[in-house]
């Protein structure tokens, strides 16, 4: 080669490295759930395993919830950037309190929340519950206990407290407990043989979004983009985590919580989709994470109406819907 060309090839060279862009680093972002890894968490470790957040350009970290962690705290204090409200209170109660976060998507349409009694003659319905002891968690005395009260009149004296333990159920043929439609139903039936009945609150009009997708105010202002990016691929994720292969999600959630069996999660993704808890009402037009302005004014005037908030809250800072996709 002449020192001509050779002079030549070099500076081609030096405009094709001038002329290049180093792709760029992946964005970091931690995400937090509501409780240990579980099918009703599924989409989100769906899309972590598939690559879809990878896609949009970021590098989440799923960070699993449980009794101790306190999502709406962990925001506040921009320890996470995005987190899991398992219930439409999360979001207004962080307004009440002044945390700086918003919610922008809600995966599921309904609320998984159900009561539970073995089968009897008695209950029927919600309703015929009235007067009986309730097994209530803590956490569900200050949300879905509240709705239960003003729509059919129970009272306080009816609360048991529900620790998570099924063994009191279990050995009361009278009793009657909480739970998610996609786990605790289940466990029963395969810990003691008896199908229970089932009472699914959403069926009953319980107004509260399930599974919402919270976001750092902080990350919203920095860069608003990413948080359109993050809603659209945990949406993707959770498209294909209900309607098709759920093997790459459920080895991350397994891998974070080895309590979870192929078993558990196959039945609560049969769940989630026979009851169409991310699928029904606005979803079926808008698509999965539609939020709705009108819906939440009705959760909201719900509430403020039976003293849970006073009416003079900006429940409108709880949400927002400028990061939701277009509608398919």
């Amino acid at each position: 080669m002449s020192k001509h060309a050779i002079i030549f090839a070099a500076a081609l060279l030096g405009l094709a490295v001038a002329g290049s862009t180093p792709a760029a680093e992946p964005t970091k972002i931690r995400f937090v759930t509501d409780w240990k890894a579980q099918a009703p968490q599924g989409g989100f470790y769906q899309a972590k395993a598939l690559g879809l957040y990878a896609e949009q350009g970021l590098d989440v970290e799923i960070i699993q919830g449980g009794p101790s962690v306190n999502v709406p705290l962990l925001l506040g204090s921009n320890e996470v950037d995005f987190g899991i409200g398992s219930n439409s209170f999360i979001p207004l109660n962080m307004v009440a309190a002044g945390i700086p976060a918003t919610a922008v998507a809600a995966i599921f349409q309904k609320d998984p929340q159900v009561l539970i009694t073995h089968p009897r003659e008695d209950i029927r319905s919600i309703a015929d519950m009235k007067g009986k002891p309730i097994m209530i968690s803590d956490a569900g005395v200050g949300s879905h206990w509240i709705w239960l009260k003003a729509k059919f009149g129970f009272t306080d004296r009816q609360i048991r407290k529900y620790t998570y333990n099924l063994a009191p159920f279990l050995a009361d043929p009278r009793a009657i407990q909480q739970g998610y439609v996609t786990s605790e139903p289940y466990e029963i039936e395969k810990a003691s043989g008896i199908t229970p009945q089932v009472f699914l609150m959403a069926d009953e009009d319980y107004p509260s979004y399930g599974t919402l997708i919270l976001a750092s105010d902080r990350r919203i202002q920095a860069n608003p983009q990413q948080v359109r990016a993050f809603v659209a691929a945990s949406i993707a994720g959770w498209k294909d985590y209900l309607t098709g292969d759920p093997t790459p999600g459920n080895s991350l959630i397994k891998a974070d919580n080895p309590e979870m069996t192929d078993a558990v999660l196959l039945h609560a993704i049969a769940e989630m989709n026979r009851y169409r808890l991310a699928t029904a009402g606005d979803a079926e037009t808008a698509g999965i994470g539609v939020m709705t302005e009108a819906r939440w004014q009705a959760f909201f005037e719900t509430m403020s109406a039976d003293g849970v908030y006073p009416t003079t809250l900006d429940w409108r800072r709880a949400f927002s819907l400028d990061f939701l996709p277009p509608k398919p």
